[in-house]
């Protein structure tokens, strides 16, 4: 594969298709039959937040979610008007931040709760903890729901309250079983928001049993397979080749000499390496797209570069590879790296240039 050199291909960069992410949002709001407030924390999962937030535009999500209040702010002085949730629990200390920038806090504790309603000027959202035993109002901690309930009294901030499915893909039971543990928690405290949500992106898959009033889409949005939906792929990631060579039936390659040619083959280099997000872990373990041929990463993977065994390919100078969103697919190359398909993304160093052929 060939691609005319331009500043932004001369070496590595990552294309994004938001034509599909597009379609990844679509499918996701048809299954589950209410808004979206799709996830762009990590930069919108390393492909560009302020982009995949235009895109997301054509389906007038009712916000977006992201992790900080830095993120938030990208947003915020890039003309985004539609509300910002940010996801990390609030931290009192950050409330005139989140305020300068008109989101919306997650209040996940009773302190955090009492802070926001003294100093706090708009809505929030509301955490329980129903198993993920990381944030959140604990769901029958009745003494905590006691005091939040009476805080809220009759709030007018009191916007949206959420908890987090930890294991939505693989356990229907105990998926049931949290968001039984949430309508539980709900009851205790009162009243009820004007917006209820639990579903991630796996948990779209049951439809609308857990959508409540919006859903938080994140890694199928951007092409993460995730059983039970359909997505198509949005991220792919390209490099050059920068040097070739034909070595001999035993000849070692790159750092340590952890790979030994078994008979004649050619190496070639790539312009990529972990300073990139190339997983160091691919050593001699992930695979490529070469010339329409999956090929084997060999040797370490280096700061800046990674080595191929393309056999007998005609491999030249100037070839492009692809690392994944072609023949090797994103979770492919997750599972050969011993991770998820979230870490390869949001990896992505900031030297390789994000390009959106069809919005350019």
């Amino acid at each position: 594969m060939r691609k005319t050199l331009t500043p932004e291909t001369a070496r590595a960069w990552v294309d994004v298709d938001l034509d599909a992410l597009v379609r990844n949002a679509r499918s996701y709001r048809a299954m589950t039959g209410v808004p979206l407030l799709p996830m762009l924390k990590a930069d919108g999962y390393g492909v560009g937040a302020l982009m995949v937030a235009r895109a997301l535009a054509e389906v007038e999500p009712w916000g977006y979610g992201v992790a900080t209040v830095d993120e938030a702010r990208e947003l915020h002085v890039n003309g985004v008007v539609r509300p910002v949730v940010v996801f990390t629990p609030l931290v009192p200390t950050m409330i005139e931040f989140v305020n300068a920038v008109v989101a919306r806090p997650t209040v996940a504790d009773v302190e955090g709760l009492k802070a926001w309603l003294a100093q706090g000027v708009g809505p929030f959202h509301l955490e329980i903890d129903t198993g993920m035993s990381r944030s959140g109002i604990v769901w029958d901690d009745d003494h905590a729901l006691a005091a939040t309930r009476n805080l809220l009294g009759d709030a007018p901030g009191w916007e949206g309250v959420f908890t987090m499915f930890h294991s939505a893909e693989k356990d229907p039971a105990a998926t049931a079983e949290q968001w039984r543990r949430f309508q539980r928690a709900i009851g205790a405290l009162g009243r009820r928001p004007a917006l209820v949500h639990a579903a991630a992106s796996a948990a779209g898959a049951y439809g609308a049993a857990y959508a409540g009033d919006l859903t938080r889409p994140g890694i199928h949005l951007y092409g993460g397979r995730v059983s039970g939906l359909d997505s198509v792929p949005v991220v792919s990631v390209r490099a050059r080749v920068v040097a070739v060579r034909r070595v001999s039936a035993g000849n070692t390659v790159g750092y340590d000499r952890t790979w030994r040619a078994p008979n004649q083959t050619t190496v070639a280099t790539l312009a990529i390496g972990y300073a990139d997000g190339v997983h160091r872990s691919l050593s001699n373990a992930g695979a490529v797209e070469l010339l329409g041929q999956r090929v084997r990463i060999v040797g370490r993977v280096t700061m800046d570069h990674t080595m191929l065994d393309a056999g007998d390919l005609p491999v030249a100078i100037g070839d492009v590879a692809t690392l994944f969103g072609g023949l090797v697919t994103l979770e492919e190359q997750a599972a050969l790296a011993g991770t998820v398909s979230y870490e390869l993304l949001t990896a992505l160093g900031p030297r390789l240039p994000r390009r959106y052929p069809d919005h350019e």
